[in-house]
């Protein structure tokens, strides 16, 4: 491996999914930057298991949603199970996005792919080192890195983004609280490999719910099967037997017999978001900045997204496209979206580990009651597949157009070309006469457009109503970046 750079515009630490998707996108964007990681590899056993659309929505823009769709099992939402019953089904079939599923990939998977597509661009991992520590030094930062040989390298960086998890050093280092709860709550995790094949109708992924605790159950590519169990502190990680004994428990009757367990381990729940998620030149992301219940499958996805929406944004800042001040919108955007997350998490996590047979009723009517109010599913659908993100300052404010600064513009309706910006200009505006491309601005021309758009490169529209002329766009994309629209 060559030696690890003594300057860089960008340093990451941590190459999980985060780091990883981070480092993919400012490849692509063509910004200077180290990754390092303590670890030699991806790690076995990781908790997450599925991709929402909105995540693959983002990926696509990155180049990599096609290799994880054919590697992974198309889901075809969620349910909530008594056992006997179904008592709320989720369908996601209905969403608007190329990608109306959730795919059920290993986190171990994804971060393979992510790491093979980096070094396909060109990019590069540094594994084996360890940050020891930093220090400001205007306009950046100076790190201490240690290398696997135990020599200690010096890194002149002018940002640097901790993606390096729940025990984080870099929020430790920059002193950023981590306020919130630990619930006294442990899940079993447990990949397995089932002695006959699940039907088709079991696509989906099913939590049961029961007087003895949660099981959830999903298909994971290969033909494996992920079992998550709500279980007794101190326990181990679960062995053929205790899964077994969970699936008999808790589980649907006629579950195949689990032929072998793949990878067994155990996770204790923290419900926890960090007082800000950015100190000067100084970003965290993913587990890093927030943490929760792992119910839902949002988490990966959560930090994948922190990392889409400050990509782009260290890149304008880099190339002079706009002020510093871009940067503070990291925080402001991302932060309500982390709170919201663990409130969300927590309030399913509560719901599925009620306790007592008369409480667990109770919950098992109202939830069947809740799947036959209109709209409930779909609004439940859009929010798992974290498709109903918004960064509009004030959703409450009157608009008189179905468009909205800080709306997630479907890929549906305006096609992205790569992490370029895009103006999407109605056919019938007099503007250009087709699609086409202008430095990092594509153009897009389309039919039944009623208004204008320019879209940012994480696919959130950044002005309504700009002119239609691209080379006045242009020239203005700083001032849009900042959401100043005059």
């Amino acid at each position: 491996m060559p030696a690890l750079p003594a300057r860089t515009d960008v340093l990451i630490v941590g190459a999980g999914p985060v780091g990883l998707a981070l480092a993919c996108a400012l490849t692509q964007l063509g910004v200077d930057h180290v990754l390092i990681d303590r670890n030699d590899g991806p790690q076995p056993g990781t908790r997450a298991a599925g991709v929402q659309p909105a995540t693959l929505e983002y990926l696509d823009r990155v180049g990599l949603s096609r290799e994880l769709v054919a590697a992974g099992e198309r889901g075809q939402g969620f349910q909530l199970h008594d056992g006997r019953r179904t008592l709320l089904r989720v369908p996601y079939d209905e969403l608007d996005t190329p990608f109306p599923y959730v795919l059920l990939l290993s986190q171990q998977a994804t971060e393979q792919h992510l790491a093979r597509h980096l070094r396909q661009q060109g990019g590069r991992i540094y594994r084996g080192h360890k940050l020891l520590d930093f220090d400001k030094d205007f306009p950046g930062l100076t790190a201490t890195v240690a290398a696997p040989d135990g020599t200690v390298h010096a890194v002149n960086a002018r940002y640097l983004v901790g993606c390096d998890g729940v025990h984080s050093r870099v929020r430790d280092i920059t002193g950023i609280g981590f306020p919130g709860d630990a619930p006294q709550q442990l899940y079993a995790l447990a990949d397995v490999r089932l002695s006959t094949p699940f039907g088709d109708d079991n696509a989906d992924t099913t939590f049961f719910l029961s007087s003895r605790g949660v099981l959830l159950t999903s298909p994971l590519a290969g033909g494996q099967f992920r079992i998550v169990a709500s279980a007794a502190p101190g326990s181990r990680p679960p062995t053929l037997s205790d899964v077994e004994s969970f699936l008999a428990a808790r589980g649907p009757e006629g579950f195949p017999r689990v032929a072998e367990v793949v990878a067994a381990s155990t996770y204790h729940v923290q419900e926890r978001v960090a007082q800000r998620l950015s100190e000067g030149p100084v970003f965290l992301a993913g587990d890093a900045a927030h943490t929760h219940s792992p119910a839902g499958g949002q988490g990966m996805n959560t930090g994948i997204q922190d990392a889409g929406n400050l990509a782009w944004k260290l890149h304008a800042v880099l190339t002079g496209l706009a002020p510093g001040e871009l940067l503070d919108t990291y925080h402001r955007e991302r932060h309500p979206v982390a709170e919201r997350l663990v409130a969300f998490t927590s309030q399913i996590a509560s719901l599925a580990l009620v306790r007592g047979a008369e409480a667990g009723q109770l919950r098992n009517r109202v939830l069947a009651a809740a799947a036959q109010a209109p709209g409930a599913t779909e609004w439940l659908a859009k929010r798992l597949a974290q498709l109903d993100i918004d960064y509009a300052p004030r959703l409450d404010s009157p608009t008189s157009s179905a468009h909205h600064v800080g709306q997630r513009v479907a890929p549906t309706l305006v096609a992205p070309h790569g992490l370029d910006w895009t103006l999407a200009v109605p056919k019938s505006s007099g503007g250009p006469d087709g699609d086409g491309q202008r430095d990092q601005l594509a153009v897009r021309v389309l039919d039944g457009l009623d208004t204008t758009l320019l879209i940012r490169p994480d696919g959130y529209l950044a002005a309504v109503d700009v002119p239609s002329d691209p080379s006045a766009v242009q020239s203005a994309l700083g001032r849009y970046a900042l959401g100043q629209t005059s």
